[in-house]
C-alpha cells in the first residue's frame, strides 16, 4: 500500500517518470530491508537494457530525426495530397496516410504527433479546417505509430514478455490498417457535415507520378524494413540501421535538405530521447524486480483467477486497467511495470501471447488520446496551442473508433494472428 502511495504522490507532483519508477523501487527495497538486494538492484538496471533487441530503439529514433531534418516527411505529404487531395477533406485524409507511412519508420506515437502537428496542422488551418479538428485528427493518427511495424513498442514488449518480435510486427499490420480506415470514416462523415474544402479539383496523373518519384526514397524505407524482416534477410535491429542509412542518403544527397551542420543536433536529440527511454526501462526493471520479490504479480493473478478464469472477462478487466494506467503514465513505463504482471495472467487463461501483445500495445496507445489526460493530447495541445478542453471534446469520435478497433482485435484473435501464422 505504501509503495502505491509513494508512486502516486511522485507522479502527481510531476517528477519525471523514470525517477518516479526509481524512487518507488528504492522505497520498496528499503521496506524489504535486505541489504544484499542493493548491489543486485544496480545489476538489474543494467541487465534490463542489455538486450540486442533494444538496440533497435536508437536506430529508429535516429531514422526519424534524419527524416524530419531532411524534410523527407514533406515528400510523403506531397504524395498523399496529389493522390487524394481531390476528395472533400483531402488534406485530412492526407494526414492519416502520412501518419501510417511515418509510423512504419518511427514507431512512436509522440514522435509522429510532434512532426505532423508542426507540418500539417498549420496547412489544415490555412485551408479552413478548425484547429480543434486538425489537432485531434493528428493526435489520433499518431497512435498508429506503436501499432504498424516496425514498432518500438513491440520491440520493448517482446523483450519484456519473451515474445517473437517478428510475430508482433506481422500481427500489428491489420490493427494499424483498421485504425487508419476507421479514422477515414470519421473524416468522411465530418467532411460532409462541415463541408470541408478540396485541396485540388481533380486527380492529375502526371503530378501523381512526379510526386511518387520524389517520394520514392521515403517510400522505400518502410518497404525495405518490413520486407527484410519478413523474408528473414535481417533482424529488426539491423533494419533500424538500414533505415538510418536510407534516411541519411535521401536527406543529404537526394533531397539535399539535410546539411552536415545539422548532424550534431540530430545526434544530440537522438541521444537525449534514447537515453530517456532507456532510463525508464532500467528504472522500471528495478521496480518490477522488487515487486516480483514480494510476488505481487502472482498475488494479482491469483486474485483475478479466483473470481473468474474466463479469458474474455479477464481480457476486459485487463483492458480497463490498461486504459486507466495509460491515461496517467507514459507508455514505456506502463509496459515495463505491467507486462510482467499481465502477460503471465493472459497466458494462464489461454490467450495467445502474440494476440495479447498486440491488444496490450493497442490499448496503451488508445489511452494516449483518451480525454482528459492522454499523453498525446498534451503533446499536440502544446505544439498547436489548442486548449486541452476543446481538444478533449473534438477528439471523442476518434476515441470511439479506436475503442471499436480495440474490441474487434481483442475478441477476434484471427485478425491479429492470421498474418503471423501465414508468413512466419
Amino acid at each position: 500500500m505504501l509503495i502505491a502511495v509513494v508512486f502516486a504522490v511522485l507522479l502527481i507532483i510531476g517528477l519525471p517518470i523514470a525517477f518516479v519508477l526509481g524512487a518507488t523501487g528504492l522505497t520498496h527495497l528499503l521496506i524489504l530491508g535486505n541489504e544484499a538486494f542493493y548491489p543486485v538492484a544496480i545489476q538489474r538496471m543494467f541487465s534490463g537494457i542489455n538486450s540486442f533487441s533494444l538496440m533497435a530503439i536508437p536506430f529508429f529514433v535516429l531514422a526519424g530525426e534524419l527524416m524530419n531534418r531532411g524534410r523527407v516527411t514533406d515528400k510523403l505529404v506531397d504524395l498523399a495530397r496529389e493522390c487524394i487531395g481531390h476528395k472533400r477533406g483531402g488534406l485530412a485524409y492526407t494526414a492519416v496516410l502520412v501518419a501510417m507511412f511515418l509510423s512504419a519508420i518511427l514507431g512512436s506515437a509522440n514522435a509522429v504527433c510532434a512532426i505532423l502537428c508542426s507540418v500539417l496542422v498549420p496547412e489544415m488551418v490555412k485551408d479552413k479546417y478548425s484547429p480543434e479538428f486538425s489537432t485531434s485528427l493528428i493526435a489520433s493518427s499518431a497512435i498508429i505509430g506503436p501499432i504498424i511495424p516496425p514498432s518500438v513498442t513491440f520491440i520493448l514488449y517482446a523483450v519484456l514478455a519473451g515474445t517473437s518480435v517478428n510475430a508482433l510486427f506481422m500481427g500489428g499490420i491489420v490493427p494499424g490498417i483498421l485504425l487508419g480506415i476507421g479514422y477515414m470514416v470519421v473524416i468522411f462523415l465530418t467532411a460532409r457535415k462541415e463541408n470541408f474544402p478540396k485541396y485540388k479539383e481533380k486527380l492529375e496523373p502526371s503530378k501523381v507520378v512526379k510526386a511518387v518519384v520524389y517520394a520514392l526514397p521515403a517510400l522505400i524505407i518502410p518497404l525495405v524494413i518490413v520486407g527484410g524482416i519478413l523474408t528473414g534477410i535481417f533482424t529488426p535491429t539491423e533494419s533500424g540501421a538500414i533505415a538510418c542509412f536510407v534516411a541519411f542518403i535521401a536527406g543529404m544527397f537526394i533531397y539535399k535538405s539535410l546539411k552536415w551542420s545539422d548532424l550534431p543536433k540530430v545526434l544530440l536529440d537522438t541521444g537525449i530521447l534514447t537515453s530517456a527511454i532507456m532510463l525508464i526501462i532500467a528504472m522500471g526493471n528495478v521496480l518490477g524486480w522488487t515487486l516480483a520479490i514480494d510476488q505481487i504479480p502472482q498475488l494479482l493473478s491469483s486474485a483475478i483467477l479466483a473470481i473468474t478464469d474466463n479469458q474474455y472477462i479477464v481480457l476486459v478487466l485487463i483492458l480497463f486497467a490498461l486504459l486507466i494506467i495509460g491515461m496517467f503514465m507514459e507508455a514505456f513505463a506502463s509496459m515495463v511495470i505491467f507486462v510482467p504482471v499481465f502477460a503471465p495472467l493472459a497466458l494462464a487463461v489461454g490467450i495467445n501471447d502474440v494476440h495479447f501483445g498486440i491488444v496490450f500495445s493497442l490499448m496503451i496507445s488508445v489511452a494516449l488520446i483518451t480525454p482528459p489526460v492522454g499523453m498525446c493530447l498534451f503533446v499536440s495541445s502544446n505544439i498547436t496551442g489548442v486548449p486541452l478542453g476543446k481538444l478533449s471534446r473534438s477528439i471523442v469520435p476518434f476515441v470511439v473508433v479506436s475503442f471499436i478497433v480495440v474490441l474487434l482485435i481483442a475478441f477476434i484473435p484471427k485478425l491479429v494472428l492470421f498474418l503471423p501464422e501465414m508468413l512466419l
